[in-house]
């Protein structure tokens, strides 16, 4: 699978060892769907993903637009269980 380069850098800083607190909501999504993922809105701020299989609920981030860092170790340890390492295209 290829990815754009901007999608690449979401995907590094995903997986950076510091966890950070400035990737956005929007950049996640657009990741996700760039690697195939099934994205459905739940109730309320929910989002159903279910990516190779691995299926997880995620709250979209309010009032502002970036992931916390508890939510981004969560996308990480998601995106692990689906096969999904940043070294890949």
């Amino acid at each position: 699978m290829k990815l754009s380069r901007r999608h690449r850098r979401t995907l590094r800083k995903i997986f950076e060892e510091r966890l950070r607190a400035d990737v956005e909501w929007r950049q996640v999504l657009a990741l996700l769907g760039a690697l195939g993922a099934e994205v459905s809105e739940g109730r309320g701020s929910r989002v159903r993903i279910v990516l190779n299989g691995v299926r997880a609920v995620f709250h979209k981030p309010h009032p502002g637009k970036e992931m916390d860092k508890g939510s981004l170790g969560s996308m990480e340890r998601f995106l692990i269980a689906a096969g999904i390492e940043p070294g890949e295209d």
